[in-house]
């Protein structure tokens, strides 16, 4: 069975994602500080040992070295890992404190950027592997009040794409999902006339689901995705277009 770890799994998209690569036939291990009631009813839903609980903070960036080395030692080396974990804290930047413009950086950029570092070797070793980076439209298009989140996001579309040249001669593929605004945990805090208007803007009128971004990951995680390296999907019911 394949191990795939995805970063942010205990709730939202990342849950979503997580449910659907053990639906797939993935052992799963789904990163984050706190078990949440959600992922641990997945936990039991699923077949033994194939939806597992990773605890471990992002922050710590120091100590990622030792979790991939210790995750592989105990299930095998990683063929898959999704990059979802990323807080997307708002704010002018004007008014945005250093502090939080740092912990925005480190979790959504640098983390990544080194866990993939770690996870990728034995992908290279193994001669195949699959590394998925959610990132958001934003990235692109902007959003007033998330200029950090954004500039964050849209630096895993240059890692995706540059990494992808690097690895692919060694079958690895390294590829990015970049959803519109979601009903989820981020999304929540909005006013029902700002979300209603989001809506508005896209082509299908709606948000998108969890499920949606979750099918996609599916997809570039799948064999009918061996030929698809650096190149960023997008899931956002239209917003875009």
């Amino acid at each position: 069975m394949r191990n795939v770890l995805v970063s942010g799994g205990t709730r939202g998209v990342g849950l979503a994602i997580g449910k659907k690569l053990a639906a797939d036939g993935f052992r799963v291990f789904a990163l984050g500080r706190k078990e949440s009631p959600e992922l641990e009813a997945a936990i039991v839903a699923a077949p033994s040992g194939v939806m597992n609980f990773l605890p471990f903070d992002l922050a710590q960036v120091d100590l990622i070295p030792d979790l991939v080395r210790e995750l592989k030692a105990e299930h095998g080396p990683l063929y898959g890992l999704v990059n979802n974990a990323a807080l997307g804290t708002d704010g002018l930047l004007s008014n945005m404190h250093n502090s939080d413009i740092e912990r925005l950086v480190r979790l959504n950029t640098i983390s990544p950027i080194v866990l993939t570092k770690y996870a990728v070797r034995s992908m290279m070793t193994a001669g195949s592997g699959r590394i998925v980076n959610i990132s958001s439209i934003i990235g692109f298009t902007g959003y007033s009040g998330l200029s950090v989140y954004g500039a964050t996001k849209a630096s895993m579309l240059g890692f995706t794409r540059s990494l992808a040249r690097e690895v692919g001669r060694l079958g690895v593929t390294v590829n990015a999902v970049a959803p519109g605004f979601m009903d989820t945990e981020m999304t929540a805090s909005m006013k029902d006339a700002d979300r209603a208007k989001i809506a508005a803007r896209s082509a299908l009128k709606r948000l998108v689901d969890v499920d949606d971004v979750a099918g996609a990951v599916s997809y570039l995680m799948s064999d009918a995705a061996k030929n698809v390296t650096g190149t960023v999907m997008t899931v956002d019911a239209g917003n875009t277009a």
